[in-house]
């Protein structure tokens, strides 16, 4: 059977993607799935810790996001030009989304904070928009960006972030995404303390986040699309914590699918076992896949035809991924990098308990 991208569409309405991060992180919703029944439950985040027991390892991803969004003008012309930053290459040059890429040509130079940095347009990259470009600055680049840049929020995002710490994760660390791992935006310092004081390890893993947060599938058929690199690294203390809970017939519960794709690179490239590793991987997860390293997880809702949520219908199946979402509609659930959160429960943990509600 071919997978049509249509095939992983649902209906939502405007007024359901969040807008703006909830006063409290921990305030907002979370539907947990039964992966194996597809029945469900609806809650409130804080009921995740419900669903973790002592020993059960939970993996974050603790990339720290850039202000990667670059407002400046060309030098020649003094044309309006936007520059989003999407992966370092090497040394200075980056792979960039450059607006209006038309002027943006080969050799021309865009100038940001009246030249405190300049980007050199090195040549045309394979998507829409796409340029290498390499930066000129004196210091140090990070800070010219902090200074200059602002955060790159998706574009169904339409007001404006008043504190750009709501698009960190409280643990965030390793500069280099261009996007939030949203599923961790949930979690406080305090829920996680009260996690670890349940018995639950913390392990991190970094997989800073890149162009495929912003390039949507435009192929019919599900296999023709191709997935953007994106780098990751996971060190050998955080492998062996990952390592004891599946030695020890725990769970590794991964937060939010960047988690997953780390995770699943990894088990992919050591025959199903997971070492400190780094690199960069184009793993593509829609139905048909195996999940080797991932026994639950939680992650926010998707946009529909998504690789997102073809990476959640692999582990799920399509049907209980779009039923569930379908309640989530109809329950009112806010959407997207703001909005409320699924928990998915792996087959293997059937706890009778969970069975009290009924599907659409």
């Amino acid at each position: 059977m071919t997978l049509k991208t249509s095939d992983f569409y649902y209906d939502l309405p405007e007024e359901l993607i969040a807008q703006h991060p909830p006063k409290d992180r921990l305030d907002t919703r979370l539907l947990r799935l039964d992966t194996q029944t597809g029945e469900y439950k609806d809650g409130m985040f804080v009921d995740f810790k419900e669903e973790l027991e002592p020993g059960d390892v939970l993996v974050l991803n603790n990339t720290r996001v850039l202000p990667a969004r670059l407002l400046g003008v060309k030098e020649d012309t003094g044309a309006h030009m936007e520059v989003l930053l999407l992966k370092n290459t090497e040394g200075d040059q980056w792979e960039t989304l450059t607006q209006p890429a038309r002027r943006a040509k080969i050799g021309s130079t865009i100038s940001f904070g009246d030249g405190r940095l300049k980007a050199k347009v090195l040549k045309d990259l394979d998507y829409a928009g796409g340029k290498l470009v390499e930066f000129e600055y004196e210091g140090l680049f990070i800070e010219n960006l902090e200074a200059l840049g602002e955060m790159p929020l998706p574009p169904y995002i339409k007001e404006k972030l008043s504190d750009p710490e709501r698009y960190q994760t409280v643990y965030a660390k390793e500069n280099g995404s261009a996007a939030a791992p949203t599923a961790g935006l949930h979690f406080t310092t305090a829920f996680l303390d009260e996690l670890k004081d349940m018995g639950v390890d913390i392990a991190y893993l970094t997989l800073h986040v890149g162009l495929g947060t912003f390039r949507p599938v435009h192929e019919e058929n599900v296999t023709d699309h191709e997935m953007h690199s994106e780098f990751y690294r996971l060190d050998e203390e955080n492998a062996e914590k990952i390592r004891r809970a599946r030695a020890t017939g725990h769970r590794v519960v991964a937060v939010g699918t960047t988690v997953i794709r780390t995770l699943e690179t990894i088990a992919e490239r050591f025959d199903g076992q997971i070492q400190a590793a780094n690199g960069w991987t184009t793993i593509f997860i829609y139905p048909g896949f195996t999940y080797r390293a991932t026994d639950a997880f939680v992650t926010n809702f998707h946009l529909p035809e998504s690789t997102l949520v073809m990476m959640v219908s692999a582990f799920a199946g399509r049907d209980h991924v779009l039923n569930a979402y379908r309640h989530a509609v109809q329950e009112g659930y806010h959407f997207f990098s703001f909005g409320d959160a699924m928990f998915f429960r792996g087959p293997q943990y059937f706890d009778p308990e969970f069975h009290d509600v009924t599907t659409d």
